[in-house]
């Protein structure tokens, strides 16, 4: 990795420089294991005290900073510290993997896909019938697109993903190894004389622009019409997206969390870790449902919900500080 000078970085921050270093930064690292050539950050006052064991020779720190950098050491003051330390961890970010040609000669391609100009395709791809993948598009190896399947601009598709036929995926997207967008939904009813049949899934997903889909997550079709993830969201590893369910704008999923089908998010939702969202469930924009939480019903937007089943946060709290006192006051009795 190319070394940058204290002066180098923060012109790309265009922060306040507090103190003076004389080290090349060759790296970002935590405060805690930080060598004395290396770059931090501090974004939470909580975090003052760890700059006095740490090595690191520059900081990255939000403007309430109240410690001062000490000898041979500087800080760069930024309104939001970590948003300015993902500019240094992109100055820092080494290449990744090269294409030594453009498409590879293992890739299968059906003559009926359009492939655009810049669009990479690697070892073991699989590209089906009426695929239509456009500009600067890069496939890693072993990519499965299936037929009738549209990939919009600059959008990465990583090993192992697998995109099932008729759906779509918009500009700027990433789909991380393993996760599959368009499998069958989970439908099933139950037959005295077959046992469970299989209700078919006839729709497709359609996923918009600047969207990530994390690792091993799957996105499964409607059954009617579309599942349909907005603009801009993210969603973590290990996350379940039932059939027919609608994101709105920009939401948020951690990793564990699942909607089952037909959820409805509005716009600016967050779904914590191993949270679990009933069918048929609308959640109005911006609310938040806290991690392991397991909603039952409708939240209204702006709203907290914690707990299992999921109520309003304050309540939760409350709750379960009644319920700490109870038991402590148990054991004392005893």
């Amino acid at each position: 990795m190319k070394p940058y000078t204290l002066q180098e970085i923060n012109d790309v921050l265009k922060g306040t420089i507090y103190g003076t270093t004389n080290q090349k930064i060759t790296a970002p690292e935590q405060l805690e294991v930080a060598s004395n050539t290396e770059i931090s950050f501090i974004g939470n006052k909580k975090y003052e005290k760890l700059w006095a064991t740490s090595n690191a020779c520059v900081a990255v720190v939000n403007e309430d900073i109240s410690i001062e950098p000490g000898e041979n050491r500087a800080f760069i003051k930024v309104k939001n510290a970590d948003l300015a330390m993902s500019q240094v961890l992109e100055l820092f970010a080494p290449a990744p993997p090269q294409f030594l040609v453009d498409i590879h000669p293992t890739a299968t391609i059906d003559l009926t896909a359009v492939i655009s100009n810049g669009v990479k395709i690697g070892a073991g791809c699989y590209v089906g019938p009426k695929v239509v993948i456009h500009e600067n598009t890069i496939l890693y190896p072993n990519v499965t697109i299936l037929d009738e399947c549209t990939i919009g601009k600059n959008t990465i598709i990583w090993s192992g993903a697998v995109v099932r036929e008729r759906c779509h995926i918009g500009n700027d997207c990433i789909i991380h190894p393993n996760a599959t967008i368009g499998a069958d939904g989970f439908g099933f009813r139950p037959c005295s004389e077959k046992g469970l049949v299989k209700v078919p899934q006839i729709g497709n997903v359609i996923i918009g622009n600047g969207v990530e889909i994390g690792a091993n997550s799957c996105v499964d079709r409607g059954k009617f019409s579309s599942t349909v993830v907005g603009d801009g969201c993210k969603i973590d590893n290990l996350v379940q997206i039932g059939h027919n369910s609608k994101l709105g704008r920009f939401c948020i999923m951690a990793g564990n969390s699942g909607l089952a089908g037909s959820v409805t998010l509005g716009n600016g939702v967050i779904i914590g870790g191993s949270a679990s969202i009933k069918d048929h469930i609308k959640i109005g924009d911006g609310a938040i449902v806290g991690a392991g939480s397991g909603v039952a019903g409708d939240i209204e937007a702006g709203k907290t919900m914690l707990g299992y089943p999921a109520i309003e946060a304050r309540d939760a709290l409350k709750q379960w500080a009644i319920l700490k006192r109870l038991v402590n006051d148990s054991k004392k009795s005893k």
